[in-house]
């Protein structure tokens, strides 16, 4: 399997030479490859918001280097970090962040058609998924007619819709109960492993990062196995 994400020695550090100076990564490394799901597990404000962010492109490092696909992207220009994550990086956040006034098939549909795809091919690819999760029947609806389960499936299909090589998740299914949670995790599992992409999901939930393929933990800025 070739490797689609890999950081090497990542550091942040906010506040720097001040008082209050806070190490929040320190010489971090992480290698995913194609078709993997890994768990990221942290205590809350141990930084792996920030990890997420700089895996992503939305933050950089103090130190290190970010991969993508196989591309050094650090240092970088801002318009070419932009391209790749908008082409090869996928978000889903805790909370959905899917836009109230369009459907949640126009939630789909809009970052593909940014990207250049027609209409009628966007629809398509919108059907496919959200037939994958299980709300395809729910495509014309807009989020506030969604349940919380619903609208999280829906940003899944979102966050896949332009086929992106690496999917990052930021506690995806933290403001769901335990059974609807099992349910979008699922949902989410089986998009992942039919596409061949990289997988890192934050979550604090245990018994959901046990079914990944491993389990990578963040304290005190230092990332370790198991």
């Amino acid at each position: 399997m070739s490797d689609l994400l890999k950081l090497s020695g990542v550091t942040k550090t906010y506040n720097a030479g001040l008082p209050n100076e806070v190490s929040v990564l320190r010489g971090c490394d992480l290698t995913l490859a194609a078709g993997e799901i890994v768990a990221l597990v942290a205590p809350s404000g141990s930084g792996k918001s920030t990890l997420l962010h700089i895996a992503g492109l939305l933050d950089t490092p103090d130190a290190g280097t970010v991969e993508i696909a196989g591309r050094e992207m650090t240092g970088k220009s801002d318009r070419r970090r932009t391209i790749t994550r908008r082409e090869d990086v996928g978000f889903v956040y805790q909370f959905h962040h899917l836009l109230p006034e369009f459907t949640a098939m126009e939630n789909i549909t809009l970052p593909q058609q940014a990207n250049g795809v027609s209409t009628t091919a966007a629809r398509k690819r919108g059907q496919e998924l959200l037939s994958s999760v299980g709300v395809a029947d729910r495509a014309d609806h807009r989020p506030a007619a969604l349940s919380g389960g619903e609208q999280q499936r829906v940003a899944f299909c979102r966050a896949l819709a332009n086929e992106p090589k690496v999917l990052l998740a930021d506690e995806p299914t933290g403001n769901l109960d335990p059974g609807t949670s099992d349910k979008v995790f699922d949902a989410l599992m089986t998009l992942v492993r039919g596409t061949g992409m990289s997988a890192l999901i934050a979550t604090h939930n245990l018994e959901l990062a046990a079914r990944m393929d491993r389990v990578l933990r963040l304290d005190d800025g230092i990332l370790t196995s198991g």
